[in-house]
């Protein structure tokens, strides 16, 4: 499918261009998401509540609503707070207030809380939130985008980088350095430290000067500045970003949702067991059926953490009838006192991936879940807790998914006749084929002449040899496979070489995989989304908007 988007800058009018690639043409992609994204209904026995399209999920509202228990006044009390906070745009706030309607449903997605908003696909989960609330909405059903943000996550190696295109074109690594300190902790609880004013110094020196760095680095400071929390910088980033589109955060940490989760913790203690074996029995019927399990649960595990008196997150095993203890450590608890934490101090006990879908959806009237390729084979998974804690099912959509190529890299690609699934194949295998191609053609020619000579050669003497002794043209069969290796090697060596030497075109291939295939993946999974509102301005959140199709399940490349 090809499409075409006007879009307006500042610098004139241009159009978008955006084409698809089916997830099949990308490389590292699982046989259960695979299966998922070409047909979802197939699968309804691991998502009872798959649909084909993804307006399909209005159908599922009366269901929703009907078992959705939370207090809605109370909710959005806590919505209230912890968007003014961030600094949220009214359109934002007035959808809050339509989330106290018993009526309306949510869209829901959410990510790790990650530096100055980590990957671009944090923002892709958040236009596809958003589209389909809107879609929704036009359609008949009162929908809320709402974006989870991950706060309780204790990873914080894994979000505290971020990488851009710099001024050259190179991959440019920011690294926010106080990660060791912070081992074990949520992310929403580690306090920002007066390093990162280094941090924003770098980023922008590393990117190029436009009429936007100015602001931009304005709006960053403001968010990520010494003594702030990191889960609310992140936020506050994200509510700048989308202040025009009425995205709803939410941060699983505040006390007024810690309070509202308390139900759903108690019902999931009380019934752990029973999710703990569901889980693994559907691992093993996911295994047997020729998929994966994305979660190894063991017959030990309770889908809770704990969190300490430093705040520090430490898993929970069980480790007898009505005994868990603290991973590594020696704090134990009975399912009594673990029940009581849940009624009494909800804030000292975190969901951990398999239940923190079913208490999102206690929290929020979910409509559906936009999520990634890992989180669909979650659902997999997961979805047999939502039975045993008799909630619905809530269907889950991967999230539009998008490589953004711009002028001088399509340039670069139609130069050498290039296309994005062909650099799948990896740095050194394309400069070998250009080196063939065309910027070494007499090297080449020169050992294709020197191989055909030494194979005649080398079949003459086969022959002769043949006739004296098979032991010893066998011998020669041997030596024979070493000189084509070698020769080969030669020539690999020598054509790679020459490409070096020109140096305009080697730069040209670093960059054109820097800024397409950074880190060897899609660039959506590394390059930070300041890397282009550096060059295009605020006004790209609104073209990737546009180029949004609900409908195409196929990874998308947008040409700028």
């Amino acid at each position: 499918m090809k499409q075409e988007i006007a879009r307006d800058p500042s610098r004139g009018k241009v159009q978008l261009h955006v084409s698809d690639l089916p997830f099949s043409e990308v490389p590292n992609q699982s046989r259960l998401f695979l299966a998922y994204q070409s047909d979802p209904l197939s699968l309804r026995r691991f998502y009872p509540n798959a649909v084909a399209s993804a307006t399909d999920v209005s159908a599922f509202a009366p269901e929703v609503i009907a078992n959705y228990r939370t207090d809605r006044d109370a909710l959005c009390s806590a919505l209230n707070e912890i968007n003014t906070k961030a600094g949220a745009g009214s359109k934002t706030l007035e959808n809050i207030e339509c989330l106290r309607d018993p009526s309306s449903v949510a869209v829901v997605t959410g990510q790790q809380a990650g530096l100055f908003t980590g990957p671009l696909y944090t923002i892709y989960k958040a236009l596809s939130a958003v589209k389909l609330a809107e879609t929704l909405t036009a359609s008949g059903l009162s929908a809320v985008p709402v974006f989870w943000a991950a706060t309780e996550d204790h990873d914080f190696d894994e979000v505290s980088n971020i990488f851009v295109n710099g001024r050259a074109g190179e991959l440019v690594e920011s690294k926010y350095g106080a990660s060791g300190r912070f081992a074990g902790l949520p992310v929403g609880s580690v306090t920002i430290e007066d390093s990162i004013i280094e941090l924003i110094d770098q980023l922008f020196e590393s990117l190029p000067e436009t009429e936007f760095s100015s602001s931009l680095r304005a709006s960053l400071s403001d968010a990520w500045r010494e003594g702030s929390g990191f889960g609310d910088a992140f936020i506050k980033t994200l509510a700048v970003l989308f202040a025009d589109l009425g995205l709803v955060f939410i941060d699983p940490m505040h006390p007024g949702i810690k309070r509202l989760s308390s139900p759903i913790y108690v019902d999931a203690i009380d019934k752990s067991q029973r999710i703990v074996s569901g889980i693994i029995d559907r691992s093993g019927e996911l295994v047997k059926a020729g998929y994966h399990a994305q979660v190894l649960v063991e017959e030990d595990h309770i889908p809770f953490f704990w969190l300490d008196d430093d705040g520090r997150r430490l898993a929970l095993r069980k480790v007898g009838a009505d005994r868990f203890r603290v991973k590594g450590g020696t704090r134990e608890f009975t399912l009594t006192e673990l029940r009581e934490l849940a009624a009494g101090e909800p804030q000292r006990l975190s969901p951990g991936v398999m239940l923190r879908p079913a208490v999102q959806d206690w929290l929020l009237p979910t409509i559906c879940y936009f999520g990634g390729a890992a989180e669909i084979a979650y659902f997999a998974q997961n979805s047999v807790g939502y039975a045993v804690l008799g909630r619905p099912v809530t269907p889950v959509l991967h999230r539009q998914s998008f490589t953004v190529v711009e002028a001088k890299q399509r340039k670069v690609l139609d130069k050498f006749e290039l296309t994005l699934p062909q650099l799948f194949d990896g740095i050194e295998k394309i400069r070998l084929m250009l080196a063939e191609k065309d910027l070494a053609s007499g090297t080449a020619r020169l050992f294709a002449d020197a191989e055909e000579k030494i194979n005649t050669e080398l079949n003459r003497l086969d022959q002769h040899l043949s006739h004296i002794d098979l032991t010893v043209a066998e011998n020669l069969a041997k030596r024979r496979r070493k000189m084509v290796y070698h020769i080969a090697a030669l020539r690999k060596k020598a054509l790679l070489a020459q490409l070096r030497k020109d140096e305009v075109t080697s730069r040209q291939i670093e960059n054109l995989f820097s800024a397409l295939l950074p880190n060897g993946g899609l660039q959506e999974r590394s390059v930070n989304v300041f890397s282009f509102l550096n060059k295009f301005g605020p006004n790209f959140i609104e073209w990737l908007y546009q180029a949004i199709d609900l409908d195409d399940r196929n990874h998308r490349i947008v040409d700028l």
